[in-house]
């Protein structure tokens, strides 16, 4: 079965070693509903220096290179921030599909069998 892209935005706070294992969780949950999670803040991190602007912009474009090829934007955590908030705009502009980790783990679990 082929899984569909899923980008992954949050609002990622704390050190570098937080972020880094609440984004593999957010990742694994994903990918637990039956996507293919995809997660730049997993990867950019360790080949480009956010510090250095032209870094930074790259990061981005990267960023929204990703979510365009995706078929869902997963929201996770809260509170939303801007950059959240931006995220949920390109994917309404690109007809994408918006929805919480919440509302993906729910819809994975109505196809189970109460017992």
């Amino acid at each position: 079965m082929k899984r569909p892209l899923a980008y992954i935005t949050a609002a990622w706070r704390g050190d570098e070693s937080e972020i880094t294992e609440q984004a593999a969780k957010y990742c694994r949950a994903v990918y637990e509903a039956g996507f293919s999670p995809i997660c730049p803040t997993l990867y950019l991190p360790l080949i480009l220096n956010d510090a250095v602007p032209q870094e930074h912009k790259d990061g981005t474009d990267m960023g929204r290179d990703l979510l365009r090829r995706s078929r869902v934007l997963v929201v996770c955590g809260s509170p939303v921030t801007e950059e959240m908030k931006n995220d949920i705009a390109v994917a309404q502009r690109l007809g994408i599909t918006a929805t919480t980790l919440e509302g993906i783990l729910t819809v994975k679990g109505q196809g189970r069998r109460r017992r």
